[in-house]
């Protein structure tokens, strides 16, 4: 498959060399360009958890032994077969699969480049780097894509940040039709994992678990109204994302108006209405809010059970959610005792977090089994798929020798003085010792090294062709 991988992630590198080899910015478009002189293609994902260049290596040109040992009647009897030989290897050298030591060569090539890319010593960061190669390159890419090797297990950002990561290389023009063929499996598998698994079904981090809190409690997502109380970066993920299930009006409660507006100019969309309100008009939003969430990072409580109770009455007794991520809390937590409160702490979703993890990692086992049959699935098409243009062309380079034949006999034909059956069985003659050369060749080859499954494949196959006709 010729696809290679190599990179450090949060596993195998500390933060410091990761930030040191993280590629970002103008600095991508630049690598790719300079990989794209000793690659098929590439692809580079840097996140803050991992930097990764996936490439193909070149094929390489295989020089041919030569006939040096060869009588001088073998060389006349096989001229033309050995001419046509030489043809067939050339044409099919792109065809073969390049050699181990080939692959290796590459990826200490790419290794250098990445060094010397980052001005750093390459013994430096080569006890950091992993490598891996062919289907195990396209393990580790489904893998990743999946959210099985990710820091949170099973966080479908990854995906995306592979997507763009994609995008760029596309408008570097820097990936061959093989590359891209790879990557269009690699995203169709990786949906399927999460689909056909549970391994990104639960929520794991506050912000998902809020949202996840936020749809099985509301329907009608566009008619509630979301209270956001202090614009922390907390409180923005949470908001981000609540907001992200459709929610049609978000109302900030915030010290600092400043802050409260540049969130705003985040949230507000073309069916979301987004308004700022100062922080102390907080008991009379309440009211109006059908979801709370607050991280002040104040020491004394914003929403006390008297408010909370007028806000009910003026709501007509509505259900509210209320999240509180604050420590000390901001909300104060008799309000769980109050019917239409659904109020959660911070533990509380820590709580839920946890059962959520252990359930992903149970996923995980389907999910790294369903992996290693997608890979198969995967390397099968490959090989039909590259199998296809082999026999493609090699009947191209069939048809070329034969047409070169042909072009000989009837230019011996319009000589005078030549028997027309003398040149159409001499035809006939060449024509059969170049085509059964491959094969004869094969089975000699498979009989010399004592492989006597390839050459009882071998025969049986032409047996059956010739059964066939």
């Amino acid at each position: 498959m010729r696809l290679v991988v190599i990179g450090v992630n949060h596993k195998t590198a500390p933060v410091a060399l990761r930030e040191r080899l993280a590629l970002v910015g103008d600095d991508v478009n630049v690598a790719l360009k300079q990989i794209e002189a000793f690659t098929d293609g590439s692809v580079i994902v840097s996140t803050c958890n991992r930097t990764e260049i996936y490439a193909l290596v070149p094929h390489t040109s295989t020089s041919q032994p030569a006939n040096s040992q060869l009588s001088d009647s073998q060389l006349s009897n096989v001229q033309d077969v050995k001419t046509s030989e030489q043809s067939s290897n050339n044409t099919f050298s792109s065809s073969m699969n390049i050699s181990s030591a080939a692959i290796s060569a590459h990826i200490t090539k790419i290794k250098t480049w990445l060094a010397d890319f980052k001005q750093l010593p390459l013994v430096d960061i080569d006890p950091y780097l992993y490598v891996h190669r062919d289907t195990h390159a396209l393990t580790h890419w489904l893998r990743v894509a999946a959210g099985l090797d990710s820091m949170i297990l099973g966080e479908p950002q990854i995906l995306g940040q592979i997507k763009n990561s994609v995008h760029l290389a596309q408008d570097q023009k820097v990936l061959s039709n093989q590359l891209g063929w790879i990557i269009d499996q690699v995203f169709a598998a990786a949906k399927r994992v999460r689909n056909e698994t549970q391994v990104g079904a639960q929520a794991v981090s506050l912000s998902f678990a809020a949202a996840k809190l936020v749809t099985q409690i509301f329907d009608d997502l566009p008619s509630r109204t979301l209270l956001v109380v202090a614009a922390g970066e907390m409180n923005r993920l949470v908001a981000t994302h609540i907001a992200g299930l459709g929610v049609g009006r978000v109302i900030i409660c915030n010290r600092n108006p400043e802050r409260a507006e540049a969130l705003a100019a985040e949230l507000r969309g073309p069916n979301r209405r987004v308004d700022v309100r100062p922080l102390q008009e907080l008991p009379q939003v309440l009211a109006e809010a059908d979801i709370v969430s607050s991280c002040s990072g104040s020491m004394d409580l914003l929403i006390d059970k008297t408010m909370t109770i007028q806000a009910l009455k003026l709501r007509r007794y509505q259900p509210m959610l209320m999240i509180d991520l604050a420590v000390p809390r901001d909300i104060d937590s008799t309000i769980s005792r109050i019917d239409d409160v659904y109020l959660y702490s911070v533990d509380d979703l820590q709580h839920v977090i946890a059962g959520n993890i252990e359930q992903r990692r149970q996923a995980a086992v389907d999910a790294e089994l369903l992996v290693s049959q997608l890979v198969v699935e995967i390397d099968r098409r490959f090989q039909v798929r590259q199998v296809g243009k082999d026999i493609q062309q090699y009947r191209a380079c069939t048809q070329g020798q034969v047409d070169k034949l042909l072009h000989e006999s009837i230019a011996k034909l319009q000589q005078d003085d030549v028997s027309p059956e003398d040149i159409i069985t001499e035809l006939s003659r060449r024509l059969t010792q170049t085509l059964t050369h491959a094969p004869s060749k094969l089975m000699r080859k498979a009989a010399r090294e004592g492989d006597s499954e390839l050459l009882d494949f071998v025969v049986s196959g032409l047996q059956d062709a010739h059964r066939g006709h």
